[in-house]
């Protein structure tokens, strides 16, 4: 089990934690009210710095019911182990309706990852694949 070390700028909020045995992420909640204008991003502070374990990245991750019910989209999801700074979220509301953050609400949820960092070496081609260059859509959708 990997340890990561949580301070909260707001010791009123309370710890991040997974909300179900198994779960694959912990929450991030808002520690501000603040409305998303339809179409628009906003970005939502939490009240959180960790200490991404060397060797490991947060990856932030949509809630999935505030994606499903409000077209609630998280941006800029990467969180490098060397960050030390607050965790704020990027929310981009792709509804209709005007979206109200409330403090406390839980907003995103963040999964750490082991990290394989790959040694980068420039050629002037690369080898050929059964699919090439195919892109979006090559594989159909049956």
């Amino acid at each position: 089990m990997v340890e990561v070390k949580v301070h909260r700028l707001d010791k009123e909020l309370e710890m991040p934690k997974y909300a179900k045995l198994g779960d694959a992420a912990f929450d991030l909640r808002s520690v501000e009210d603040k409305v998303i204008l339809a179409g628009k991003k906003e970005l939502i502070k939490t009240g959180l710095r960790v200490a991404v374990p060397k060797n490991h990245c947060g990856l932030i991750w949509d809630r999935s019911g505030l994606a499903a019910k409000h077209s609630i989209h998280c941006l800029a999801g990467v969180l490098d182990s060397g960050y030390r700074g607050e965790i704020v979220v990027v929310l981009h509301n792709l509804g209709h309706e005007d979206f109200k953050v409330e403090r406390s609400m839980r907003i995103a949820q963040m999964l750490i990852q082991p990290v394989v960092n790959a040694k980068l070496i420039e050629v002037d081609e690369l080898d050929e694949t059964e699919r090439s260059d195919k892109g979006f859509g090559s594989s159909g959708l049956i």
